[in-house]
């Protein structure tokens, strides 16, 4: 071992709960560090993957944030069963993130205008999609065709949930049909792209905003690298499905930085509602 990974080992009397990797360069990062540093690393500025209330404290103004429908809760319609049960594996979920699904709902205020706000929670079950998602999401855009208040979603998922089949798939066409309403009465979407976003999410509202803003590095695509190489037979582009190739091939709309995204919508907002 030379002296540069003598540096940059952790002590091994630190528990591990304390500090973590960042994923792109490796240094070891302190979490509450992390934490006052918007979940950036301090050496090469890599967007970790933002935690749920972090996020929410990023985009709304200090105690403007109140959560809608927070006691719905999946069902198990096809009684699905893998190495566990679909009850069991949301059992789980709920007891690590403390949230009963993957996306949290709620009003806020950005620079002091009224938004309605959906955040996609990676850590419970891949942020996947289910009939519940659907719902809050759907609910969310048509509460905003009713109110004429900007809705921002922030995404942050593997995809459409497999344990309720074509039933999380159909939360694709909900969700859309959803937006379009929104488009109809004029009132503006506003989706954040954020690593990774992919699968049904990122085939249905991810990709639908009136502005559609990724995080740096953030990656974004339907099916994985590996199965794209696998069926077409070809060496992917360097950066293929990440934020930055994104926007040099037009598929979204700007590529911004954590740290100016809350002001970047403020502008939005007023640009918008003007």
């Amino acid at each position: 071992m030379g002296w540069f990974d003598k540096l940059t080992r952790p002590r091994r009397d630190v528990p591990s709960d304390l500090w973590k990797k960042c994923t792109k360069c490796g240094e070891v990062l302190l979490i509450k560090d992390l934490a006052k540093n918007l979940y950036l690393c301090n050496k090469c500025d890599h967007h970790l993957r933002m935690p749920l209330w972090d996020r929410i404290a990023l985009l709304t103004d200090d105690n403007s944030f109140v959560e809608l429908d927070r006691e719905m809760k999946s069902v198990d319609p096809l009684e699905f069963i893998d190495s566990k049960s679909y009850p069991e594996r949301l059992a789980i979920a709920v007891n690590k993130t403390d949230v009963f699904e993957a996306v949290t709902c709620g009003r806020g205020a950005n620079n002091q205008s009224p938004i309605l706000l959906a955040v996609m929670n990676f850590e419970f079950m891949g942020g996947s999609m289910g009939s519940v998602v659907g719902e809050k999401i759907t609910r969310l855009l048509e509460l905003g065709v009713e109110e004429k208040t900007p809705v921002i979603v922030v995404s942050a998922s593997g995809g459409a949930r497999m344990q309720e089949g074509i039933l999380s798939l159909m939360q694709m066409a909900k969700t859309s049909a959803a937006i379009q309403k929104m488009n109809v009465a004029k009132v503006p979407f506003f989706s954040i792209l954020t690593d990774p976003t992919s699968g049904g999410v990122s085939a249905s509202f991810a990709s639908l905003g009136d502005v559609n803003i990724a995080e740096p590095g953030a990656y974004i695509g339907f099916a994985g690298p590996r199965v794209i190489e696998q069926t077409i037979r070809q060496k992917l582009p360097e950066g293929f499905q990440r934020a930055e190739f994104l926007l040099e091939h037009g598929m979204i709309d700007a590529v911004v930085h954590r740290r100016v995204l809350k002001n970047t919508l403020a502008k939005l907002i007023k640009l918008f509602g003007s």
